[in-house]
């Protein structure tokens, strides 16, 4: 399907992820990879923090709000926490989390894992996969719009986890 993968690799795909426990015969799977260059405990807590914004494009999904750049302290979530917040509104919900492996949520029908998996040299593969059951003919285009967005989402990730890790300030 057309945006379906993004930075993972053949295997990535094959592995199960959480997600797939919560949706039968998806008709949209999709894969999105980054390498992060801290351990894991450096990227979870702001995987975490995704219940506070979205981190993708503020401008679109936030109102133009921007998502924290400083670690807010969040305790570690629970199963029945809300996924996010996008322009000051609650969203989704944690179906399954294991702290400072896996954070899996449903919001608008779709289940997503992200997937912490820890490499040599303090660096992590930060992974996602989303799942969903739709129509047939909606799946390309949500699996597009996804691609955008969790792209940024990802890379904003990497950019916050690698620079406090450096303990560089943030602009």
């Amino acid at each position: 399907m057309i945006g379906d993968r993004w930075g993972v690799s053949d295997s990535e795909t094959l592995r199960p992820y959480p997600c797939d426990d919560f949706v039968d015969s998806p008709t949209l799977r999709a894969w999105r990879g980054v390498d992060v260059q801290a351990p894991a405990e450096a990227v979870w807590p702001w995987v975490v923090q995704v219940r506070l914004a979205p981190y993708s494009y503020d401008w679109i999904d936030n109102l133009g709000r921007r998502s924290p750049r400083k670690l807010m302290g969040l305790p570690e979530p629970q199963v029945g926490d809300r996924f996010t917040t996008a322009g000051g509104r609650e969203l989704g919900r944690i179906v399954s989390v294991d702290p400072g492996k896996q954070l899996t949520a449903t919001i608008m029908g779709a289940f997503m894992s992200y997937v912490l998996v820890p490499q040599a040299h303090d660096t992590t593969r930060l992974l996602l996969k989303v799942a969903m059951r739709t129509t047939r003919w909606a799946a390309p285009g949500l699996s597009v719009g996804d691609l955008v967005m969790a792209r940024r989402q990802l890379l904003n990730f990497k950019q916050l986890a690698e620079r406090h890790q450096r303990q560089e300030p943030l602009p």
